[in-house]
């Protein structure tokens, strides 16, 4: 037993020195966009229920570094700003599937081919659920839309939801942005402490989380296991959304798990499902979106995870086989790419930073 402790530990660690470097600096993206990209410009741009709403509420969305607690007060601020159904909808799928801390993990752990596929999966996923929520609109509309969405956590009536008309969540809330910094030194320090601090209090215990998976994966499960028992074909999907869909998992956390499944057999296109269809789809996600929403808008979104997951599937495994790739043989090479020294530093970086978060009672 305590062999195995070490090797569940000592692959859990090869996972974070791997990646490290490059959710610290996903993390450093994450905090320029929110220290240079105004709020207000999002809704500005996202209310009217047409195609062009839609596209770019799925264009918007793919950079922005939020999981699936932040997405929600996020999605809902749109929402009471105006935005359309169908660009909120596009909005709650192209965010937490993908952000530029999960592309730059992605890059680390798997290949630079997955790492372009995953944005632009989650982009045609985005745009397909938007365009069907705004073809089909529910007879609830009216109703749903008048609601004021305080579900996901603070009341709307707080100081943060006055001064921005957005409603905040448990764990996703800004400390400290009452006041907006004015100078380009100012908004660069706020940018850092909400990437450093707020975003790693919300992401880092769950990122850790995944980390610790993956490296049970690699120590427990035996090689060529899902080649023997679930295959590479339609099967393998269907396992990885059934897995996928209940799932709490955000996109940075989600990547090493599906880097560790590649490892013992996965197909490509069976890992964009776990990739596309964790991080958008959760319990808190799918109550918030029927109160507010509808039920016909949850279940067109639903539905365009699952049609776009498994077709997409499809069209990776194809270009890798056409492409002649082993993505195994990629993702044995990952820990190549920077010297280990780089790697130790930000792994060591990472954990005192999400100590220090839970020792302040952080949240996630």
């Amino acid at each position: 037993m305590p062999q195995l402790f070490f090797e569940i530990f000592s692959e859990s660690w090869r996972v974070l020195v791997d990646s490290a470097p490059y959710v610290l600096f996903g993390f450093f993206v994450a905090g320029l966009l929110k220290a240079f990209v105004p709020d207000s410009f999002m809704a500005r741009h996202l209310g009217k229920s047409s195609v062009g709403s839609v596209f770019k509420a799925a264009l918007i969305g793919v950079p922005l570094p939020l999981c699936s607690c932040g997405v929600l007060p996020a999605a809902l601020g749109l929402r009471q700003q105006g935005a359309s159904k169908g660009a909120t909808t596009a909005f709650m799928i192209s965010t937490p599937e993908t952000g530029v801390d999960s592309m730059a993990v992605t890059y680390a752990l798997i290949d630079p081919i997955m790492t372009v596929v995953r944005p632009v999966a989650a982009t045609i996923t985005a745009i397909f659920a938007g365009l069907l929520v705004n073809a089909f609109p529910d007879r609830e509309a009216g109703a749903a839309s008048r609601m004021r969405p305080i579900v996901v956590g603070s009341p709307a009536d707080s100081p943060e939801s006055a001064a921005t008309g957005e409603p905040t969540a448990p764990g996703c809330g800004c400390h400290g942005c009452g006041s907006s910094p004015v100078t380009l030194a100012g908004r660069f320090r706020a940018g850092m402490g909400y990437a450093f601090g707020e975003m790693i209090a919300d992401i880092g215990k769950w990122l850790i989380a995944g980390v610790i998976v993956a490296g049970a994966i690699a120590a427990l499960i035996p090689e060529d296991v899902l080649v023997e028992y679930v295959g590479q074909g339609f099967l393998s999907y269907l396992v990885m959304l059934v897995v996928a869909l209940p799932l709490y998992v955000c996109a940075t956390a989600s990547t090493p798990i599906a880097a560790s499944l590649l490892l013992k057999g996965l197909s490509p296109g069976a890992a964009l499902v776990f990739l596309l269809a964790g991080p958008a789809t959760n319990g808190a996600t799918i109550t918030v979106m029927l109160k507010t929403l509808g039920r016909r808008a949850t279940g067109l979104y639903l539905a365009s995870i699952v049609v776009c997951s498994l077709g997409l599937a499809w069209l990776v495994d194809r270009l890798y086989i056409g492409l002649g790739l082993d993505i195994r043989a990629v993702v044995m090479q990952v820990d190549e790419t920077l010297p280990e020294w780089v790697g130790v530093i930000s792994a060591v970086t990472i954990l005192l930073l999400v100590g220090r978060t839970l020792f302040q009672g952080g949240h996630g």
